[in-house]
């Protein structure tokens, strides 16, 4: 591999990953229209091609095929670069149901496919990220609360995902529900996340194994001190918004929070992301949400909207990525464009 293969990658927007679930081969498949008998529900129609002269583009659905096609074209080809560090984002806000850890999980497989190596760090006791990503994070499971309380090493805990190479997952169990308490006795509580992960790179470096270029702490939706771990670990804060009115109401005690670490905990920790999820273009909130959000945050809020979808919304009870569980699908494209911009942002 060259050099320059080496310090970027290509998305392949028009091909499929499949499951390693349910493709032995694990081979990709060349992206196609749905059939009309296994045409999600998001996209019931007939089989055509948009792009054809003839085709009228008049209905609602038919001008969202055409639109998402013209979003695949401007993706194809388009190279990820490799960050020159090692980015570590917390995914973080109070606020329950606003898409943290579907965010997490699918902006990572969306890096991961595209050739980065990628870290998900799941201190959520729910271990919603855990399932998503296929990881088995049962009780008997060494986890993060291992790291965290035990001072087990990171690379014990660390768990190759199934569906997508590079892709892995520090798991979460149950025992993490008791950890904030058992935090509070512990010496030097805030900074336990941030020295595992520094002994982990150390530990991929000493035995040859590819620099991870992005790691993302999925947090619980609350500011005690798993999240706390999370923000002194972490170089930037990712903060995934509903884009409903009570999304906005909790924000404001969220900054004030992140502000509270900078000064006294980690002054590297910045906002570096803000990601518009649940969008419904049909709504006026949505869009007043929407912006609002850039009016206050333009240079944060990423281009990219995350819709509501039904496939974003399956894929876990499978225990995948909407990446690998429908790829052909809107919410599949809307991540995979956040993962790009989200990536090159590292540039410089």
């Amino acid at each position: 591999m060259t050099s320059s293969e080496a310090s970027s990658q290509r998305i392949p927007p028009f091909m499929t990953l499949g499951s390693a679930r349910s493709n032995a081969s694990n081979q990709p498949k060349v992206f196609d229209f749905p059939r009309r008998d296994d045409v999600s529900r998001e996209t019931d129609v007939e089989r055509f091609d948009p792009l054809d002269n003839d085709f009228d583009d008049s209905s609602p659905i038919a001008s969202q095929l055409v639109n998402e096609t013209k979003r695949r074209e401007r993706l194809l080809g388009r190279e990820l670069p490799r960050p020159a560090h090692t980015r570590i984002m917390t995914v973080a806000n109070q606020k329950g149901g606003v898409g943290k850890t579907t965010t997490t999980v699918n902006v990572a497989a969306a890096l991961a496919s595209a050739g980065l190596h990628v870290l998900v760090i799941d201190i959520d006791p729910q271990g919603n990220a855990s399932t998503a990503l296929g990881v088995p994070h049962h009780a008997e499971i060494d986890s993060i609360y291992d790291v965290l309380i035990n001072d087990f090493p990171m690379s014990e805990v660390v768990q190759q995902c199934p569906d997508i190479d590079n892709l892995y997952c520090a798991p979460a169990t149950i025992h993490l529900a008791g950890a904030e308490i058992e935090l509070v006795s512990l010496v030097a509580r805030e900074q336990r996340l941030r020295r595992a992960i520094d002994e982990y790179v150390k530990f991929r470096d000493a035995n040859g194994q590819q620099r991870l270029d992005f790691i993302f702490i999925d947090c619980p939706p609350s500011l005690g001190l798993l999240t706390v771990n999370a923000f002194c670990a972490a170089n930037e804060v990712m903060i995934p918004i509903q884009c409903e009115y009570y999304a906005l109401e909790g924000l404001s005690q969220l900054l004030k929070n992140i502000e509270m670490i900078q000064k006294h905990l980690n002054s590297d920790l910045v906002v570096s992301t803000i990601l518009l999820t649940m969008y419904d273009g049909r709504t006026n909130l949505a869009a007043h949400v929407a912006a609002d959000v850039r009016e206050h945050f333009p240079q944060q809020v990423l281009q990219a909207m995350i819709p509501r979808s039904v496939r974003i919304s399956e894929a876990p009870s499978y225990q995948q990525t909407v990446m690998t569980y429908d790829p052909s699908s809107t919410g599949a494209l809307s991540y995979l464009e956040a993962a790009a911009e989200l990536a090159e942002r590292s540039v410089g």
